[in-house]
């Protein structure tokens, strides 16, 4: 069982110094990944439902915090660590340009040496974020995907092409390259849509609360359907509070747990300082070596 640490880059962590602090703890305990969260802007008196709180709203203070660009930080914190690898849970692909973002991500993952970047991606839920940023909310479904076979190509291609209908270049040029030309895409969400497309074009699978036997039976249908191994699709769920909970999970093809270290999407905090994330280290990842 792999082990990430998730909302890192929330409340005080926002800040560079304890952001740095908290990343080297978590890459001494064990962590093998480190994930961040997004939102462009909250535009004040949204009306969208938020999808992980019954009241329909973000809470815990987040609408007015401090969110930093997701990729930033993972910069920052990258060029403190080794081997950790850098998380976006999530990223909201279609409000973002296709091909800028592919771009930052390659260089992201050129800089901090290769094959350390984990792009967790979702199609977002909030409609007047979309508004904000001048991007039509209705067609971000389709709009995902077709970000994401354009990235693929910028990042496997020598002279990348793609012609879509949100999206169309020729014979381009993007470099720098990931250095193992491919980077792992992640698909983010709780619902059926989340888990079809994570089965159809994701390398992994990560829905924001503990997953029900549901989503993962539908995510593995979707790939089947798609003629695609459902046992190379790794899933990442929240991460229960008891050892024999996660051997659990094991069990039922779950590869990684990840770990609160700030309250978010209706999940307390497991742990709160880089001394609880040592301390948690020590008590239960060592125990799944």
């Amino acid at each position: 069982m792999k082990f990430g640490l998730r909302y890192a880059s929330l409340g005080r962590y926002s800040n560079g110094p304890a952001a740095v602090e908290l990343a080297q703890a978590a890459e001494a305990a064990g962590f093998d990944s480190i994930w961040t969260v997004e939102h462009v802007v909250v535009p004040h008196g949204y009306q969208s439902r938020y999808p992980y709180s019954p009241s329909g709203r973000m809470g815990s203070g987040l609408e007015d915090s401090p969110i930093p660009d997701p990729l930033i930080w993972l910069a920052y914190i990258g060029s403190a660590t080794r081997t950790i690898k850098l998380g976006t849970a999530i990223l909201i692909l279609p409000q973002r340009n296709p091909v800028v973002t592919a771009k930052e991500i390659a260089t992201l993952d050129h800089l901090t040496g290769g094959g350390r970047v984990l792009l967790g991606i979702g199609v977002g839920w909030l409609a007047e974020e979309f508004a904000a940023l001048g991007v039509p909310f209705e067609d971000r479904g389709p709009r995902t995907d077709e970000y994401v076979a354009a990235m693929r190509a910028l990042w496997s291609q020598e002279r990348a092409s793609y012609h879509g209908r949100f999206v169309s270049f020729d014979q381009v040029f993007c470099r720098p390259l990931p250095p193992e030309r491919r980077i792992p895409i992640i698909v983010g969400g709780d619902t059926l849509a989340a888990a079809r497309r994570a089965g159809r074009l994701g390398d992994g699978y990560f829905p924001a609360r503990p997953a029900p036997p549901e989503l993962l039976d539908e995510m593995r249908r979707a790939a089947e359907a798609a003629g695609r191994d459902t046992g190379a699709i790794e899933i990442t769920v929240a991460a229960p509070p008891e050892p024999a909970e996660i051997e659990a999970l094991a069990k039922r093809g779950v590869a990684r747990v990840a770990v609160p270290v700030s309250a978010a999407a209706g999940l307390p905090a497991q742990v709160k300082t880089p001394d609880d994330v040592l301390r948690y280290g020590k008590e239960m990842i060592a125990r799944f070596r």
